[in-house]
């Protein structure tokens, strides 16, 4: 008996052996695989279409020289003779263009990413969304939003089917008097400083808090102080996952208490538990018998609608869904008009001929009547005015999508697992394109609409394109247009002898602000 003990505890012990040795050997190949022989099958592949890049270098890629040179094009300003500005913001891409020529390949970490530029593929890409799905830097850029903007295939399509009703144009339009008061309480403080402290101000801080209580109105139904610790929160978020993604994200590092991690999900709680403190006391008023014509009412009545019509809650979205949208409306609707809007006043600054044919256009169709939605559909030169402005400073100005299986895309095959950056900024100024004079600020090319400016072709996208074009869009134009109209008819502006041009990297923030002179009209 105590033999066969012995034989059996052997083989045990063999066993767990045995389990142990497999479970390491898989682990060793997959991550071999990982950092090492599939970059090399990938770049094999690319190199045999053609493709130019640097060699790959174990794990980092071209990380490590990306960060560096990131870090020096953002440690001094730019010319402002004229608008390239996509040098500053994306350097490594830049000097790999220059070296290679546009058919190229840059490595993000151990994965290759392929720079697309011909707009035919690059209608094809947006185009078959479930196809080409959204290229994430990072695991950690769920902290900061989720929702719609991460969502792929079935998911996507049910939670953008839920979300459509709150962006109709026929809601945006009540969101009209939101807007105004907004505007209004900003012309008011400068108002204030001009007569107290002079007409210098840094417009960049108050036309960010300008469309953070635009969306906190306009979505929530609240005021910019009650959302104003979500916003700082994001911001914060934003900071810490874009130093993050300047680096090579290793699996499982997340899980590591570094002071970063452990900010970053402090900052997640905070905003998930504020956000939730919002939903819930809107679905009590719900219950109480209120209607709120906003876009947090009209997606919490779009779901509710969802459930009772399929009699079951997992047709809905859940809680945390409803939040992560929520989240995503406080991020996606302050961030990029407030860009706009500070680039919009920047380039009008530059070019005052164009500043005053706008004000004048403001006058002649509004004069002292009020600002309503027929009449902000007029303002023609307006926008003209932004979409130039979109079309030089985009704030996503490159589109990121990963390959998910073997594709053929025109004439290329592309391997399953290779990243495309679709150069939404190079197509914009692009001279073959737009002309001799596409590094310059020329609203006129706009004057007859975008699909004649463009020939009909994906060459202009600042809000994507496509079935996942930004679903805030006309939201953003609406908001834009009418801050435009509204500083334009109080307020001329030039810009200051301290004003310092630096597009950040972030979503083309103004680094050093926005320094402009206004004078009262």
């Amino acid at each position: 008996m105590p033999f066969h003990m012995e034989i059996s505890y052997y083989n045990f012990k063999i066993t767990i052996f045995s389990f142990a040795f497999i479970f390491v050997l898989r682990w060793t190949w997959r991550i071999l695989n990982y950092v090492w022989f599939k970059p090399k099958k990938l770049e094999k592949c690319l190199r045999q279409q053609d493709f130019k890049g640097n060699s790959y270098k174990f794990l980092f890629g071209d990380m490590k020289e990306m960060k560096k040179m990131g870090e020096e094009a953002t440690s001094k300003p730019i010319d402002f003779t004229h608008d390239m500005i996509w040098p500053r913001v994306s350097p490594f891409i830049h000097k790999t263009i220059t070296n290679y020529g546009k058919n190229c390949f840059v490595w993000m970490g151990p994965r290759p990413a392929v720079l697309i530029t011909e707009p035919e593929l690059i209608r094809e890409v947006l185009t078959k969304n479930y196809v080409y799905q959204k290229a994430r830097s990072s695991p950690l850029s769920k902290f900061l939003v989720a929702g719609l903007a991460n969502h792929e295939t079935d998911k996507w399509a049910t939670h953008r089917r839920l979300l459509n009703p709150a962006f109709h144009l026929d809601k945006l339009k009540h969101m009209l008097p939101a807007f105004k008061l907004t505007v209004s309480e900003v012309l008011s403080k400068w108002e204030k400083i001009v007569l107290k402290e002079g007409s210098e101000i840094d417009v960049w801080p108050y036309l960010q808090t300008l469309t953070s209580d635009a969306i906190s109105r306009t979505a929530f139904g609240s005021s910019y102080e009650e959302g104003r610790k979500i916003f700082e929160l994001q911001k914060e978020q934003l900071q810490l996952i874009s130093k993050v993604s300047r680096t090579i994200y290793i699996p499982g590092w997340r899980f590591l208490p570094t002071k970063s991690n452990k900010r970053m999900k402090q900052i997640f709680n905070e905003v998930r538990a504020l956000v939730l403190g919002i939903i819930n006391k809107r679905l009590r008023m719900i219950e109480a018998g209120e209607e709120h014509d906003d876009l947090l009412g009209i997606l919490l009545a779009s779901n509710l609608k969802e459930i009772q019509q399929h009699g079951h809650k997992k047709f809905g979205m859940s809680t945390d869904e409803v939040i992560e949208e929520c989240k995503l409306f406080y991020f996606a609707g302050q961030e990029t008009t407030s860009t706009l809007l500070v680039w919009t006043m920047i380039l009008l600054c530059k070019h005052p001929i164009w500043q005053e044919r706008a004000r004048e256009e403001v006058l002649q169709v509004f004069g002292s009547d009020e600002i309503d939605y027929d009449k902000l559909n007029q303002l023609k030169v307006v926008t003209m005015i932004l979409n130039e402005v979109l079309r030089l400073y985009p704030s996503g100005y490159f589109i990121n999508r990963l390959v998910t299986k073997d594709t053929k895309l025109g004439n290329l095959c592309l391997p399953s697992g290779v990243q495309l950056i679709l150069a939404t900024i190079l197509l914009h100024h692009d001279i073959e394109i737009w002309g001799d004079d596409a590094m310059e600020f020329n609203p006129e090319r706009f004057s007859e609409g975008i699909l004649k400016a463009t020939k009909g072709q994906a060459v202009f996208f600042p809000f994507s394109w496509g079935p996942r074009i930004c679903i805030g869009q006309n939201f953003a134009m609406l908001e834009a247009k009418m801050a435009m109209a509204m500083i334009l008819k109080h307020y001329a502006f030039e810009l200051s002898p301290s004003y310092v041009h630096a597009p950040h990297p972030v979503l083309l923030q103004p680094q050093y602000g926005a320094q402009l002179i206004l004078d009262k009209l």
